[in-house]
């Protein structure tokens, strides 16, 4: 039985990619900080395994890690995807807190997490594995006021290259899924802060339609890899925006 951790699996497109594996008949950890959230999915899915922590905490995200592969033997994917968009703004307008926050979840808490799956990854029998990291179209084309989240996404391709590099070695694939505009709470809020202020919100894609992409890179065999892929809907501003 193949056998993912999705982190961030409490909410948005991480909840939506969780219970989908789940339907797929794959041994799947739950991990973010929800415990109800996690125990309710849980008690609907005898193939889940909760794993509740704060991937910023390094000894809280190794204990998951940990736990998860004393439960299902081997780690085949991890779905890197717990992240914040923080409040908005010019520079000089986001809070230094807000900053903080978004670079200790966005990045720190993705590499936190990376870091445990490779080396879980390197170790095992069968070695390999696939670590596949939620970037954004802001990893490209960064919205306005979003220097904070742009910044970190943008450091989650370096991170996704510097993986896929070092991870030939022992077998490990890591990808990157750069998604526009699913229908999360995230994006809602977005949309919602665009017609309190008179303005057309950006056009909206079914949450579903990016888990599905998610479970494309997830069943490839390990000698094919999808290094880079953009799912977004299909009339947002992103080619060409500026």
């Amino acid at each position: 039985m193949t056998s993912i951790i999705v982190t961030g699996a409490s909410s948005g497109i991480g909840r939506a990619t969780a219970e989908l594996f789940l339907t797929q008949g794959w041994t799947v950890g739950l991990l973010a900080r929800s415990a109800g959230t996690l125990n309710q999915m849980a008690g609907e899915y005898a193939n889940a395994v909760p794993l509740v922590a704060d991937v910023t905490d390094a000894q809280a995200v190794e204990a998951a890690f940990v736990t998860f592969q004393d439960k299902a033997g081997h780690l085949d994917v991890l779905f890197n995807n717990a992240g914040i968009f923080a409040p908005g703004g010019t520079i000089d307008e986001i809070a230094l807190d807000d900053w903080y926050q978004s670079v200790n979840v966005n990045l720190n808490g993705m590499f936190l997490c990376a870091r445990e799956a490779f080396r879980i990854m390197r170790h095992q029998s069968p070695q390999g594995g696939r670590i596949i990291n939620n970037g954004s179209i802001a990893a490209h084309v960064p919205r306005p006021n979003s220097v904070h989240y742009s910044a970190t996404k943008h450091a989650i391709t370096g991170l996704t290259r510097s993986l896929s590099l070092d991870g030939r070695a022992f077998n490990i694939a890591c990808g990157q899924i750069d998604i526009g505009n699913a229908r999360t709470q995230m994006v809602q809020g977005l949309v919602e802060a665009a017609i309190a202020d008179g303005k057309q919100p950006d056009p909206t894609m079914a949450v579903e339609d990016a888990a599905r992409s998610v479970l494309h890179m997830a069943n490839l065999p390990l000698e094919a890899n999808v290094q880079f892929m953009t799912v977004m809907a299909t009339t947002m501003p992103y080619i060409g925006r500026g």
